[in-house]
């Protein structure tokens, strides 16, 4: 008999070649990464061959998606190609500042009124799925540092962006499980989980990126570093950001995609940020790979039966109600070209973050059954986001490069 894990092995190792040389034929199919990966979760678990039978704990999840998740956001951060002023970033300011709150208050509200759910933990799974995820989008994001696209642009810097600015409301969800009186808790969590957490993580990603960056060029100058090993600069500015940022409580994905952004705009040579660029990516598609297999090997037919209605309720407003309704709301007055509105309402995927605001979520306190549903309206939500969002991305932004974006002047 041979050991799973050498079949396991065998598996990946025959997906990666097929996505690898077929990445040419896949790229044109409707058909994403993401939704490949999950198929073959799903046929290598219980339903299938049951070659993974392992169900990870929330803390190993937590862990695998944060590490994820903090390379994607960096990666987000080195494709910001924009100078750093208000105008610039208009789309992005909506998305965030318009967006991201309807989201999360109108998920809200779908949790309360029909799924009576207390406000608290209605706001906590509103705050899981509102983020769009960095990992899983990389068919409708920047395709390379000297793309002016509006569309790709506002929906990169908002998956880079909201994933960081969506702890706040998953923190509130939190201490309201805990504590049912808001009072008791409302003053410190504004004043440490939304004024000081955002401001150290935006002052951090500047102020270690500025120091990795100084100390590269400086030691540099005398011995260059290995041409193999210098782009672990990138991982190491990654997780030393991270890192750094968390030790003051401050919000480390946050910090991550600012300094994403401050290393793009250090270096005079603009090959150093381009190399660092394509080594994340990498990590980041290798990582999506084990995640995403892992999603579809976790997934349960009788869970996801027991809470189907939920999750088809949550899911069916979020892609075809609020996103599309609250992108349009929140991109009125924009230049942005009206069908460019409509996709950007559209491309509201969710993914990897959100997998990691439920397992963070699992650590802090949500149990039980309340745990149970929302958890399995999360993973429900996911999958049907990436069949959904799978399918349709490909023909749709072909559509949108040659139709719509050959109108439409770059702004920058």
């Amino acid at each position: 008999m041979v050991d799973n894990y050498i079949l396991n092995l065998l598996v990946i190792g025959i997906l990666l070649l097929i996505v690898t040389l077929g990445s040419g034929w896949i790229s044109r199919l409707p058909l994403s990464y993401a939704l490949i990966y999950l198929l073959v979760g799903i046929g290598l678990g219980p339903y299938g061959v049951k070659l993974i039978e392992l169900r990870p704990d929330a803390q190993f999840l937590e862990r695998l998606t944060e590490f994820v998740v903090i390379v994607s956001l960096f990666s987000c951060g080195l494709k910001m190609n924009r100078p750093l002023q208000l105008w610039a970033w208009n789309s992005t300011a909506r998305l965030i500042g318009f967006l991201m709150p309807i989201s999360i208050f109108s998920i809200a509200a779908v949790g309360h009124f029909f799924l009576n759910l207390d406000w608290g933990v209605a706001i906590l799974l509103g705050a899981i799925l509102a983020p769009t995820d960095p990992v899983l989008a990389s068919e409708v994001q920047l395709a390379h540092l000297d793309d002016r696209d509006e569309l790709r642009f506002g929906l990169t810097s908002e998956g880079g962006l909201n994933d960081a600015l969506s702890f706040p409301f998953v923190y509130f969800g939190i201490y309201s499980i805990k504590d049912g009186n808001w009072p008791n808790w409302f003053s410190q969590w504004v004043v440490i989980d939304i004024i000081w957490a955002v401001a150290a993580g935006i002052v951090m990603g500047i102020l270690v990126a500025k120091a990795v960056t100084w100390i590269d060029k400086r030691l540099q100058r005398y011995r260059p570093a290995d041409e193999l090993m210098e782009d672990f600069i990138a991982l190491s500015t990654i997780l030393l950001t991270y890192s750094l940022t968390e030790v003051v409580n401050g919000y480390g994905f946050l910090a991550v995609f600012v300094s994403g952004i401050v290393v793009q705009r250090s270096y005079r040579d603009p090959e150093k940020p381009l190399s660092q660029l394509r080594f994340t990516e990498r990590i980041e598609k290798l990582m999506e790979v084990a995640t995403i297999l892992l999603l579809g090997s976790l997934l349960r037919l009788k869970p996801m039966l027991a809470f189907a209605a939920d999750s088809l309720l949550v899911a069916g407003f979020l892609f075809f109600l609020i996103r599309p309704l609250g992108a349009w709301i929140s991109t009125i007055g924009s230049p942005l070209h009206p069908a460019s509105r409509w996709l950007c309402g559209w491309f509201g995927i969710r993914g990897v973050g959100s997998i990691y605001y439920l397992t963070y979520a699992f650590g802090k306190g949500l149990k039980g059954e309340l745990g149970e549903q929302i958890a399995w309206i999360t993973f429900s939500t996911i999958v049907i986001s990436v069949i959904l969002h799978g399918i349709s991305s490909t023909p749709l932004m072909n559509w949108y490069e040659r139709r719509i974006k050959p109108q439409v002047p770059d702004l920058i």
